[in-house]
């Protein structure tokens, strides 16, 4: 459709674009650097999304991300899915390609949910199978996302951390550092967040992701966090940010907000903290 100039990320500030953010961003986008998408909204021919994206792709660089395509499910990949993101990815050129260490289909059926997976060897050669079919269809490397974790499996033979170390030298693909996303594991499973980076392959992170979670409590009282992407950062993933950011140094860093969407002005707050934290680091 068309052929932009490949635009890569730099250690900036970003934001999950929403299509009610159009002009202020167009009139005003400081300090953001770049823009992520989620590929399944940008699957069509035409109309208002690609039009909006085309003018966008010519002032940002554009990360892609994938919530469907089922890296971690037991059957192969869907070729139609498959087919449709590399028209995506051939037409907009993003600068990034990132999905979830998750499954999400069974048989013929999807849900609406990013599932955890047992950390076996078996599933490793079967999600890094999948990966390579992803990166081979595409002809570009993909970022694999760590999951929020609300269980952990008895069967699992290696911690998450060796698992994602793993699937990256078998495959050459890179990492996408959720660290909402670590803090958020880690109170529900109960260890350390601060340990989880410290054992983290943060040499493969091509993006660390920020966002919002909820506070429950499961049925014994104990925290219960929901990885909902709903409101502002809280201070302690602010806090692990800076702890990871002393060790890998800065990195493209987005902000996802995805539910309950504010206005332009509450998410570029955000993102002037996030620039902040970048800039201690530079």
């Amino acid at each position: 459709m068309f052929d932009a100039p490949q635009k890569m990320l730099t250690a900036l500030p970003g934001v999950g674009y929403k299509p009610q953010h159009f002009a202020a961003i167009m009139e005003n986008p400081a300090p953001v650097g770049w823009l992520e998408i989620h590929a399944e909204n940008y699957m069509v021919d035409g109309g208002r999304p690609l039009a909006q994206m085309r003018a966008l792709s010519e002032r940002f660089p554009i990360s892609v991300h994938g919530v469907g395509l089922s890296i971690g499910g037991e059957g192969p990949l869907d070729p139609d899915h498959l087919a449709r993101l590399k028209h995506l990815c051939d037409w907009l050129n993003p600068a990034s390609f990132s999905e979830h260490l998750a499954w999400s289909t069974h048989d013929s059926h999807f849900l609406n949910d990013l599932l955890p997976l047992p950390y076996a060897a078996g599933t490793l050669a079967r999600v890094a199978d999948h990966i390579d079919h992803v990166q081979n269809a595409l002809g570009r490397q993909m970022l694999l996302e760590n999951p929020s974790s609300y269980l952990a499996f008895e069967d699992s033979e290696m911690t998450e951390t060796d698992f994602l170390r793993e699937i990256v030298r078998a495959t050459g693909c890179g990492l996408l550092l959720d660290v909402n996303n670590v803090f958020v594991s880690a109170t529900n499973l109960g260890y350390s967040p601060q340990g989880y980076i410290d054992d983290y392959p943060l040499s493969a992170v091509g993006e660390i992701h920020l966002g919002g979670h909820d506070e429950d409590a499961d049925e014994h009282g104990a925290p219960l966090l929901i990885d909902s992407h709903g409101r502002e950062v809280v201070d302690p993933v602010w806090a692990l940010l800076d702890h990871t950011l002393t060790q890998s140094g800065p990195r493209p860093l987005l902000i996802e907000w995805d539910t309950n969407v504010p206005e332009w002005d509450v998410l570029a707050a955000e993102a002037k903290r996030a620039d902040a934290a970048l800039a201690v680091f530079a």
